[in-house]
């Protein structure tokens, strides 16, 4: 019988961190068909890293705020090119595991409460912009996101358009304009004996993200995007 537990995502980071390299999460949600993630995806090296996540890295200037930094392999990365960065994620396993690799500033911290302090960048990689959950919550994202950036401070993240999800056989997408935006969905990640809770999260495609930023003024270029409508984009104040 499985155990319920909150993080246990933060329980798979540790136990590969502690050394079981075949560690796989179970991931389900209500778009998707269940599948394995392997554990080490999260601790991959730069070299290892897909092109957008390098390209990424490189456009994160001054003081860089990682949040949702995970096993925190972006953070590290940084820290080692010497720039100051501060990595926050809600997963204690998470922080635990960066403290353990030694990220220097790694907090148990919801970037929506956080105060005073300033950064430059904001980084949000392997589409942590999800932490917004839903279209209706990007107006709050953007307020907080001007509370933490000093001026003429950016956003760097990447995101996916899935509406490749709701493809017809004739290259048609079915999409149920009554019901909420079609880049929302609720996932689930278990680990081992540990069933973890649901949670929302979102994708947004571009053109949506452009829009909403613009809005809240922000300029918003796309800097790369592959053939599988997985995008990078910089946010500028």
């Amino acid at each position: 019988m499985k155990i319920i537990d909150k993080d246990a995502y933060g329980k798979g980071l540790l136990a590969y961190q502690k050394g079981m390299r075949n560690a796989k999460f179970t991931v389900h949600s209500d778009l998707a068909e269940t599948e394995k993630w392997e554990v080490a995806t999260f601790f991959r090296s730069f070299e290892k890293m897909p092109e957008i996540e390098q390209i990424a890295l490189n456009r994160c200037e001054g003081r860089v705020l990682d949040a949702g930094a995970g096993a925190g392999s972006h953070a590290l990365w940084l820290q080692n090119q010497g720039k100051e960065v501060t990595a926050i994620d809600i997963s204690e396993g998470a922080v635990e595991v960066m403290k353990m690799r030694g990220v220097k500033d790694a907090r148990l911290q919801d970037f929506f409460s956080m105060k005073e302090e300033k950064y430059d960048t904001l980084l949000l990689l392997m589409n942590g912009i999800g932490i917004v959950q839903s279209l209706d919550k990007f107006p709050e994202f953007f307020i907080q996101a001007k509370k933490v950036l000093n001026p003429g401070g950016k956003i760097v993240m990447d995101s996916s358009n899935i509406i490749y999800m709701y493809e017809e056989e004739d290259g048609s997408a079915l999409i149920n304009l009554n019901a909420d935006y079609y880049g929302e969905m609720t996932y689930r990640m278990d680990f081992g004996n540990y069933k973890g809770v649901d949670f929302d999260w979102i994708y947004i495609d571009f053109d949506t993200l452009e829009t909403l930023a613009q809005q809240h003024g922000f300029k918003c270029e796309k800097l790369y995007e592959d053939d599988h409508y997985h995008y990078l984009a910089e946010l500028t104040l």
